[in-house]
């Protein structure tokens, strides 16, 4: 394994040696090659004899359609990055008839780019964060940055930082939006100040902590109490990195979605990510063949599944559901769980093993269980793949900050309800503490009023304006093996007071059903915590030291 059969002259290897991390050992890493030439060349390999290598010497450098040195030219120098566009443009029929040779969609993912998002609603982050699969997201803070300064906006005026919606400032609806809007960005920035004073008050500087690392958790405790006075509206960045068929599917969701800011996003990011990866998104265009196939079917879809709903659900009174329910988990999960962890340590079948395990006294297989969680020892050592055998399904109404973080949680299935005011809204303890309830309150019933008047005429495009403290009630169905993950490092000293009580809950739901297996969340954290980033900055202070 060490060395390779490939044999290459010198001058190959001199070629070959700009971009791959050696030119002959068995495993090697590809340097300098363009998403577009190292997606192509990894379907080619899955169908040659060749080792990469030379299928890279063989049918990209030396392949002139493949127009290799001048799309190479362009990544290794800004100069030439316009020539290399235009390469990739006309070398696309190339790459397009060997993706395309290969024939799965899977090949979407050889590829990928990174892509950058500014100025677009904390809104829309949500449905680009629906995505599960290829992309890895990340977004701008509530908690480390200020959303207090304002932007030049379009018409060359200073505004707050709030998506402008198009179709509500073309309507009556105009100045409500914006009054609204700046209403609770004012109120973010009088509060800022008097919360941060009440903080400090309430958790003096313990000497042996550092001036910086305290007035950094100071901040951040503040601008969790305050952050959810900012609404659906607040414009933030976003980074995401994904692979082809990621992007392909993202973009032609965000087409079908009903709001005009999401169409804007994917049209947007289709003629960006043309320029880098074209061959892996040229289905996403509204022009290709499968496109409006696949508009016709969402689109009916959602119009087939909202009329059954209104049908046979809409004259149903909400319940006032607590804040995390179990609805339902497997009756049969120890049985699962302890068939899956021996199966591979077996030769007989799944069924037979469950059949045995059912057989077991249950002193036996408590003392499996017990065993194995007693072999953790940090929440970073994860159980075994077998747990996931095992599921649970929540309904969670909380606030619309905290359903932010827990939603990028990928292992598991969830789906939201529209954002409303309906479910009424949380209210930090230190608003309250400081003298502040009283604006406080009157700027979330303000926000409410606001929400029901635009929502009579522009349902979707209401949401805009609901403040991220409203609650908003969503479905969780998860294993076992991803609820430990997500119990245990959402209740964590420097989480949000929110998500934490939210991971808490969910942890007790389980204890209740099945008090065994929750000890498997054995680092779930149930205190409470004033200053919990406190530990954390420290430590980031001692390492710069």
């Amino acid at each position: 394994m060490d060395s390779s059969n490939e044999v290459f002259t010198t001058e190959e290897k001199e070629i070959l040696s700009s971009y791959v991390s050696n030119t002959d050992r068995s495993i090697f890493a590809l340097t300098n090659l363009p998403e577009v030439i190292k997606g192509a060349l990894f379907s080619r390999y899955s169908r040659s004899t060749l080792g990469l290598r030379s299928l890279l010497l063989r049918d990209f450098i030396q392949e002139k359609d493949a127009k290799f040195s001048e799309i190479q030219a362009g990544a290794e120098n800004p100069d030439s990055a316009e020539n290399s566009k235009l390469a990739i443009e006309s070398a696309q029929k190339f790459y397009d008839r060997i993706l395309d040779g290969y024939g799965d969609d899977s090949i979407g993912e050889l590829g990928g780019a990174h892509l950058a998002l500014e100025n677009i609603s904390i809104l829309a982050t949500k449905t680009l964060q629906d995505s599960r699969i290829g992309g890895s997201p990340l977004e701008k803070s509530t908690r480390y940055v200020s959303f207090a300064d304002k932007i030049r906006i379009a018409s060359g005026k200073e505004e707050f930082r709030f998506y402008q919606e198009p179709t509500l400032l073309n309507s009556v609806h105009r100045d409500l939006y914006l009054e609204t809007c700046r209403n609770l960005f004012e109120t973010y920035v009088r509060f800022t100040e008097p919360i941060r004073e009440l903080v400090r008050k309430l958790m003096p500087r313990d000497p042996q902590i550092s001036q910086a690392a305290y007035e950094r958790s100071v901040l951040a405790r503040a601008y969790d109490i305050i952050r959810g006075l900012l609404p659906a509206s607040t414009l933030t960045n976003m980074g995401v990195f994904g692979n082809g068929r990621f992007f392909e599917t993202l973009i032609t969701k965000l087409r079908s979605e009903p709001f005009g800011e999401l169409n804007q996003i994917a049209q947007f990011t289709y003629e960006e990510l043309s320029k880098v990866i074209p061959s892996f998104v040229r289905r996403a265009d509204e022009e290709h063949r499968y496109f409006q196939d696949y508009q016709n079917f969402a689109k009916a879809q959602q119009e087939l599944v909202r009329n059954f709903a209104t049908t046979h659900l809409g004259g149903m009174p909400a319940e006032s559901a607590e804040s995390v329910r179990l609805v339902d988990y497997d009756q049969e999960a120890e049985t699962k769980l302890l068939a899956a962890l021996l199966y591979t340590h077996s030769g007989l079948t799944l069924q037979q093993i469950r059949e045995s395990v059912k057989t077991m006294p249950e002193t036996e297989k408590t003392r499996l269980i017990e065993q194995t969680i007693d072999l953790r020892g940090h929440r970073r050592h994860k159980p075994e793949r077998g747990l996931e055998m095992a599921f649970y399904t929540f309904d969670i109404l909380g606030d619309y900050g905290m359903y932010r973080d827990l939603q990028r949680h990928r292992m598991l299935t969830q789906e939201r309800q529209p954002l409303t005011t309906s479910y009424g809204y949380d209210t930090p303890d230190e608003i309250e503490d400081a003298g502040l309830g009283a604006e406080y309150h009157r700027t979330m019933s303000s926000s409410a009023e606001a929400f029901e008047t635009i929502a009579k005429d522009f349902p979707y495009e209401a949401q805009y304006v609901v403040p991220m403290s409203y609650n908003i009630r969503w479905y969780v169905h998860i294993n076992l093996r991803a609820l430990i993950w997500l119990t245990e490092i959402r209740s964590t000293p420097q989480g949000h007071t929110g998500y934490r009580r939210i991971a808490q809950e969910m942890f007790r739901k389980v204890e209740e059903a099945q008090p065994l297996l929750a000890k498997y969340m054995k680092f779930v954290d149930l205190n409470e915590y004033s200053l919990g980033r406190l530990s954390a900055e420290q430590r980031q202070e001692d390492k710069q030291v």
